[in-house]
Parts: structure tokens; sequence; C-alpha cells
């Protein structure tokens, strides 16, 4: 069993950074792949980045590429997303996730689900 705590949501201007963090806890991450999906008022949870077990691949949405990068440190058992030239229609509950299976094109089914942070960028 895993759990994961997301933190670092919050409201910011458009253009601004905000970084996201989730420690997880349970067991040893570096088992695991890790990611970041995000559920926006009124639309369903869509996939947001990946990284493999042990970080050797990451994987972004084609809407957030460029802009947002996720990384992990595994010593630390914590997984990061960093979001720069935030934009209002990344206002979103970001949900820390884990394990499962990645499929090509983005197609991911984690295991693990964190309780989510929000992060909401005003025009």
């Amino acid at each position: 069993q895993v759990q994961l705590v997301e933190s670092g949501g919050g409201l910011v201007q458009a253009g601004a950074s905000l970084r996201l963090s989730c420690a997880a806890s349970g067991r040893t991450l570096s088992d695991y792949a890790m990611g970041w999906f995000r559920q926006a008022p009124g639309k369903e949870r869509e996939f947001v980045g990946l990284s493999s077990r042990s970080g050797g691949s990451t994987f972004h949405a084609a809407s957030v590429k460029g802009r947002f990068t996720i990384s992990r440190d595994d010593a630390k058992n914590t997984v990061y997303l960093q979001m720069n030239s935030l934009k209002p229609e990344d206002t979103a509950v970001y949900y820390c996730v884990a394990g499962g299976m990645y499929y090509s094109g983005n197609k991911y089914y984690p295991d693990y689900w964190g309780q989510g942070t929000q992060v909401t960028v005003s025009s």
C-alpha cells in the first residue's frame, strides 16, 4: 500500500510558476511509476505527466508540454510537478498518483491516488 500527500497548490496569476510536491509513504518510491492527473470543474480527470520507475523516462500531456516538468527524488520519496507559465485553463485539482499501468499515447491507469491539491490561476 502507498499513501500519497500533495502540497504546494494555491492561487496565482497567469504567467506565474508553482511547484507541487507529493510525499509518498508505505513503500519504496523507486519501485513505482509516479505521476500527476488533474480535474477541472465540470470536466473529467486528465493525465498531466508520468515519471517511470527510478525516473528513467518522463511523459507529459500535450497541453502542458514545455511548461510543466515532472521529476522525482527517490531518496526523499517525493515526486514534483514544476509548473511554469501557468494559464487560467490550468485551474484544477491536481492529484498525485502511483503504480499501475502505462501505455503509449499517455494512457495511464494508476493504482494509488492522493487527495489532491487545488491550483487556481487567475487572468
